[in-house]
């Protein structure tokens, strides 16, 4: 008989015998169940916020901040600056000849969460009158956009998902008195998880004379260089250009790696245990059938045949609980709307569990299966037959 007709055969033996003791089973199955859906669902938390974070960046723009610092809240640009900065060259106009170059303030408000009603920071980003123009993504489906001079705000579809309080004609409190919401955008980035104004209204309730940043769009990409050389060559000007693209990569990294890290950590951890609890079940299964298996040793299969056999079971239980924490790590996280607080505000993001994550998750499960089954099978192939056939 062939090693594969050999494989199949004692294979196809085994799993048949798995309905006969449920019990040890469902433990490996459960065990990296539990493993599959942690690891996904952080990993899909952190995915999904830097996914959000990172597309909001594109190649045709660049933003300007003070030197020395890589983050809008803790940038501050006079006036007399921000015209500097607009006049520079390999910036894009409108037909009228305006540089389309927006002039930014970025503030937070505390809003309460639908789920719980813990509060939480929301960016609030006040735009100057070439807003849209850098950035078309931005559409209202909803209302209408703000009128400058008054108090009046549009809210993002995403971050109006996850605070309450963001519909249209609801009021929100900031400095000075309330503010009304009388539109609501999508823009398919993280912008849709803040709240957009007027900069010259909100710089005046917030008693500042300074934007937080200028956001330009460029004539092409390739204008970068040339609008950065301008500004950084200007002695009246301490500033940090820098590709749009490449500002929200850094704040993706900022948003998402200590995620990664505590899903890899804990999963670990809960890996382990799933691995000592694979190899408890797997030497109780090959201790109970040490007949079985000495019989078939007998008869002429080889121990290479029975030590693929059981890796086998293993992983293929394995995968099942795999294939279940994944399942259920879809079912609950996919579509589901997620904020989590960082420097400049909640970063909100809808989830996604894509086939990726799945991936990994299923990768983890084999891994641990393979590592649970080896050992109790190399035992299995190497008991002696004689002493495996005694009855005791």
């Amino acid at each position: 008989m062939s090693l594969v007709r050999q494989f199949a055969g004692v294979t196809a033996m085994n799993l048949k015998s798995v309905t006969q003791r449920p019990a040890t089973s469902s433990v490996i199955v459960i065990g990296i169940m539990g493993v599959v859906l942690v690891l996904i669902s952080i990993l899909a938390l952190g995915t999904s916020l830097a996914e959000s974070v990172r597309s909001t960046g594109r190649p045709d723009r660049a933003i300007v901040l003070r030197a020395g610092t890589d983050e809008e809240a803790g940038s501050s640009l006079f006036v007399d600056e921000v015209q500097t900065i607009t006049s520079a060259p390999g910036i894009a106009s409108t037909a009228e000849g305006s540089p389309i170059a927006t002039a930014d303030m970025v503030t937070a408000v505390q809003l309460p969460r639908k789920k719980n009603d813990s509060r939480a920071g929301v960016v609030i980003r006040g735009m100057t009158e070439h807003g849209i123009a850098v950035r078309p993504e931005i559409r209202i489906v909803e209302g209408r956009w703000f009128k400058p001079g008054l108090s009046e705000l549009v809210v993002g579809r995403s971050a109006q998902g996850e605070f309450r309080g963001l519909s249209v004609g609801d009021k929100v409190r900031l400095r000075r008195g309330e503010w009304t919401v009388v539109g609501v955008f999508e823009s398919g980035n993280g912008l849709q998880g803040s709240l957009l104004t007027d900069a010259k209204t909100l710089m005046s309730a917030y008693l500042r004379a300074q934007f937080s940043s200028v956001t330009v769009r460029l004539k092409s990409p390739a204008s970068f260089d040339a609008f950065k050389a301008a500004l950084t060559t200007n002695p009246t000007l301490s500033v940090n250009p820098i590709r749009e693209v490449e500002h929200y990569r850094r704040l993706s990294t900022d948003v998402s790696g200590p995620l990664y890290l505590v899903s890899f950590v804990i999963g670990g951890i809960m890996a382990v245990g799933a691995l000592f609890a694979a190899l408890n079940t797997m030497y109780t299964t090959v201790s109970n059938r040490r007949v079985e298996i000495a019989t078939l040793r007998a008869m002429g299969f080889g121990g290479g045949c029975v030590v693929a056999s059981i890796l086998a079971e293993a992983m293929i239980l394995a995968a099942v609980g795999g294939l279940v924490g994944a399942g259920i790590a879809w079912l609950l996280m996919s579509g589901n709307t997620f904020g989590l607080g960082a420097k400049e505000g909640s970063v909100v993001a809808q989830l996604r569990v894509t086939p990726a994550l799945l991936g990994i998750g299923l990768a983890w499960a084999c891994a641990v299966g393979f590592l649970g089954g080896l050992l109790p099978a190399l035992r299995a192939a190497r008991m002696p037959v004689a002493a495996a056939l005694k009855v005791e």
